[in-house]
């Protein structure tokens, strides 16, 4: 990942930014984050794998169809050559304008409330959404040499996409444009205005709506620490609350195997205990 002054450098050269002050956010699954002051405006830059950024160019395409439907997302910031991500020898790097607000609270459940319900207006709002680089969802290849880091971690990934591959089979599920990765630092409350939005939409691709649920349901610390956050999102989101009862338990198994894989892949020990217990706390 870039060092401060690669990420200088590259805003300065792509996009005319000069940082007065770089804030870096915490890690998400998918990309890495900072929070930036350049001048008089306040900007976010998001770093994702360079095999990510047609997904990560979906994704800030979608954040400007959501600002065409009255919700507040982040305002992608062209390159001086005209493109929405710039190379860099660590990934694709994207500059959006910076929402006003502070970032919610997961564990505190009034903004569990606000985050659930704007996951829930921001599928509803992208659905009809189209991009060329909107891929479909894919399921891990429980094959990846890479799995042998654990003992457990085949069996588990093996176990999480056969049960999803079961239930993307039996049940009729809602699919649609996902976010990839709902942290609640992803979305901000205006105190001024009373206004809620999200600074970005992550690596968008398309799939079932319950697996992004069940990302933001990792992020809160399971089912038990989310009730505010489902209340939300049941209010607000397409997905009628019978398919989300029963294909919340599956997806969440998913997500955290995902979370476990790509642990594996960047070799972090840390990341793949965490995701270890939490499987190993998950019922069947």
């Amino acid at each position: 990942m870039p060092d401060d002054e690669l990420l200088r450098s590259t805003l300065r050269d792509q996009w005319h930014l000069v940082p007065t002050e770089i804030i870096e956010q915490p890690r998400t699954v998918m990309s890495r984050g900072w929070e930036i002051a350049a001048g008089d405006g306040r900007y976010v830059a998001r770093l994702a794998e360079s095999a990510a950024r047609q997904q990560i160019e979906a994704g800030l395409m979608a954040a400007e169809h959501l600002r065409t439907v009255r919700i507040d997302a982040g305002e992608p910031i062209r390159t001086l050559g005209g493109g929405l991500t710039a190379d860099t020898p660590q990934g694709a790097l994207a500059v959006l304008r910076r929402v006003p607000g502070r970032h919610l609270d997961g564990r505190d459940p009034v903004d569990q409330q606000w985050w659930g319900e704007r996951l829930g207006a921001v599928h509803r709002a992208l659905q009809g959404f189209r991009h060329p680089g909107l891929r479909p969802w894919q399921l891990l290849d429980p094959d990846a040499p890479h799995l042998d880091a654990e003992p457990w971690l085949r069996v588990a990934v093996t176990g999480a996409v056969t049960a999803t591959t079961r239930l993307t089979v039996t049940d009729q599920l809602t699919y649609g444009v996902l976010h990839g990765d709902p942290a609640p630092g992803t979305f901000v409350l205006d105190a001024d205005t009373g206004r809620s939005g999200l600074l970005h939409c992550g690596a968008s691709g398309t799939g079932p709506l319950v697996y992004d649920v069940a990302a933001a349901v990792a992020y809160a610390g399971g089912p038990e620490h989310a009730v505010e956050l489902l209340d939300g999102y049941r209010a607000a989101g397409p997905v009628s609350a019978d398919e989300l009862d029963a294909a919340l338990p599956v997806l969440l198994r998913l997500r955290w195997a995902v979370q476990a894989e790509r642990a594996a892949w960047r070799g972090c020990g840390k990341a793949l205990g965490e995701a270890k217990r939490a499987l190993e706390s998950m019922p069947g």
